[in-house]
């Protein structure tokens, strides 16, 4: 703890931390990635500016590039203002959600069955919540921490962070100055391995994503006529064989760590030469880690006609490509060779993010997990998406995924992520914050 702090006490930030998420859920920020249609991170980060203004910070309000592409930053003063500063950001922007596919509506915020409901909730406006919770405490209770801390609440993450958090490092990089390190999602949730023993994990790496526009012509002419030259079938077969293909099994050193650490907590063995045996014994875990062993591409989209009796001209279809580190190039030649001559293609990339799992930043994570939690393990994982860490890192900061949550075993928490009824243990919001209060005291 920092010298002259205020003795440890959480409780205001405790209590207030599911309101803060339901308030946040309520407020409907979806991003649909479709620049034409406006979205409303605007309302949220004047709710966030209005909350840290209420406790004497004095927020910064920048709208990212578009009409209602609201962002706020502030800074805390530390100690220490020799010391690089950290960064705690979240993005307020969530994937929309069918009301009709919900047991409860996905923007009340509705908090039942000890658990905070709605679009966002682990996506990410619990950890923005938490991060809002904790910063007013410190404001109110005079807490210095041992450097400058920024707190950052940004648009766009959903959709690259083109008109949020890349925006903000291309055009007011100013706002992160002294920044060296930074915390954000998708980390510091606890797995439960053995007899009752939780591990958690915090993101030291993540996928690079390339976004593929795939386009492909041909001859257009009357449906009931014989056709050799058919857009939508050369597209549907160039993407089904995308969809086939496997990329070369890969062991980074990040899943390297981590399932070495699951194998010293659970004594079973890891063969390095059969990682994906490995993966498989992590339960609702193993499709996000196992994303993680090669590159993937999956088609999200299809696009092609306007009449049932007409053969289009052009057929479209659009791909998530997923990319480990240093595997780049590799990856778009590989998807060329797949697709072939016919397929035209343009992309949108976001570069992989990778560090190493050690430092005094890892050592501050470990000590408040285990106050907390005594006996837990944190082992490094990659993640197999990606956030704002892609934008940040251009300028030079070091990032980890560390939002800590302390989680039910039988919770299938990879499966939140953009699903039907998402939700968060309210437990898991205020252990959070009693976890990040002591981190940032001691960060």
């Amino acid at each position: 703890m920092t010298t002259g702090c205020p003795p440890y006490e959480p409780g205001r930030a405790v209590a207030e931390v599911v309101t803060l998420a339901s308030e946040l859920i309520a407020i409907d920020t979806s991003n649909t990635g479709d620049p034409s249609v406006r979205s409303n991170e605007r309302a949220a980060a004047e709710y966030v500016a209005e909350k840290l203004a209420e406790v004497g910070y004095e927020p910064v309000y920048v709208e990212s590039g578009a009409p209602g592409r609201g962002n706020v930053v502030v800074r805390l003063p530390g100690a220490d203002p020799s010391r690089g500063a950290l960064l705690v950001h979240g993005h307020l922007d969530v994937v929309p959600a069918d009301a009709r596919e919900w047991s409860v509506h996905p923007f009340s915020g509705e908090v039942r069955d000890g658990y905070v409901w709605g679009r966002g909730a682990v996506d990410m406006k619990g950890m923005v919540a938490m991060t809002l919770a904790v910063a007013r405490s410190f404001k109110r209770d005079g807490v210095v921490p041992p450097r400058d801390i920024v707190f950052a609440f940004v648009a766009d993450e959903e959709a690259g962070g083109f008109y949020g958090a890349r925006w903000l490092v291309e055009h007011h990089p100013e706002l992160f100055e002294g920044v060296t390190e930074a915390i954000s999602e998708v980390g510091g949730f606890s797995v439960t391995l053995r007899d009752g023993v939780r591990a958690y994990l915090v993101e030291t790496a993540e996928k690079g994503v390339v976004w593929l526009r795939l386009r492909v012509q041909g001859a257009a002419g009357h449906g009931s006529m014989l056709h050799t030259d058919n857009a939508v079938a050369k597209l549907a077969a160039a993407v089904t064989r995308l969809d086939r293909h496997r990329f070369p099994l890969i062991l980074t050193d990040p899943v390297r760590e981590l399932l070495t650490g699951v194998a010293e907590i659970t004594g079973v063995p890891f063969d390095e030469d059969d990682p994906e045996t490995a993966v498989a014994r992590l339960g609702n875990l193993a499709r996000m880690i196992g994303a993680t062993l090669r590159d993937t591409a999956n088609v999200t989209m299809f696009d092609a006609g306007y009449k049932a009796n007409v053969v289009p001209s052009e057929a479209r279809a659009t791909v998530d490509g997923r990319v480990l580190p240093g595997r780049e190039r590799a990856f778009e030649a590989e998807i060329a060779r797949i697709l072939g001559p016919e397929v035209e293609r343009e992309w949108d990339s976001l570069p992989p993010v990778q560090t190493t799992f050690d430092g005094t930043l890892v050592d501050a994570m470990v000590s408040a997990i285990g106050v907390e939690d005594p006996g837990a393990r944190v082992l490094p994982y990659m993640l197999s998406a990606g956030t704002d860490a892609k934008s940040f890192q251009l300028l030079g900061i070091r990032h980890f995924g560390f939002a800590p949550l302390r989680l039910p075993p039988d919770l299938d928490f990879s499966a939140l992520f953009h699903g039907v009824d998402e939700r968060v243990p309210v437990d898991a919001l205020e252990f959070g914050t009693r976890v990040l209060d002591r981190f940032l005291r001691d960060c």
